[in-house]
């Protein structure tokens, strides 16, 4: 067990500006080291995306209290048992649905729709349905199996990809969320072919990353 902080919301629909309001209380909570499956991470670059905000303001309710935060990447520093290939020391971006890489959306080839990493992100645990931080009143929920907003945090390896060590944290943190999902939105469901033309409105993370992807 460790000691980390955190930054946790407590109660949703806190009014703006929240410079003022603090909705999100950053307290020393304790980790459990990794299960079975699962490794810990200490993070070195988190983005705060829209997803975030709309845990904080309501619009998209999750269970009570929790670590937020799920656009990250960070380094590897304690793997737990039948964590598959990962060892201490690796680079790792986070994927906010934990696949397990079984159910039979992901043996169709699409892990985006992965069961069991649906039920786990909806309960606010791991996909082993673990809830590693704790406070004095309990356990803390994690958010899209995640919780990237602590210094350090415990996650399924199935929700870590590895990256080059070269790579700087701040831009791969990027590809957690921002780039994955603008990407995503131009070559799975826009389907934007080659020397057709697309509009992008709103250029945020998400579209940058749309605006590359169509692009490229």
């Amino acid at each position: 067990m460790r000691t980390t902080r955190a930054a946790i919301l407590r109660e949703m629909g806190a009014p703006a500006p929240y410079a003022t309001s603090k909705p999100l209380e950053i307290r020393e909570v304790a980790l459990a080291p990794p299960g079975a499956g699962e490794v810990t991470v200490r993070i070195k670059a988190a983005g705060l995306c829209h997803s975030d905000l709309s845990v904080i303001n309501g619009s998209r309710p999750r269970v009570m209290p929790m670590v937020l935060g799920h656009e990250a990447a960070g380094e590897v520093v304690e793997v737990g048992a039948d964590a598959g290939l990962l060892q201490v020391g690796d680079h790792v971006v986070f994927s906010f649905v934990p696949v397990c890489g079984e159910c039979p959306a992901c043996a169709e080839g699409r892990p985006a729709m992965c069961a069991p990493g649906a039920v786990a992100n909806t309960g606010g645990s791991l996909l082993s349905g673990a809830k590693p931080f704790h406070d004095q009143a309990g356990e803390l929920n994690h958010h899209l199996g995640v919780s990237a907003f602590a210094d350090y945090t415990t996650v399924s390896a199935k929700s870590c990809v590895v990256i080059d060590p070269e790579l700087d944290f701040k831009i791969a943190a990027l590809f957690g969320c921002a780039v994955m999902t603008g990407v995503g939105a131009v070559v799975n469901t826009a389907k934007v072919a080659p020397g057709t033309s697309c509009a992008v409105y709103g250029l945020g993370g998400v579209g940058l990353a749309a605006l590359i992807g169509a692009r490229a």
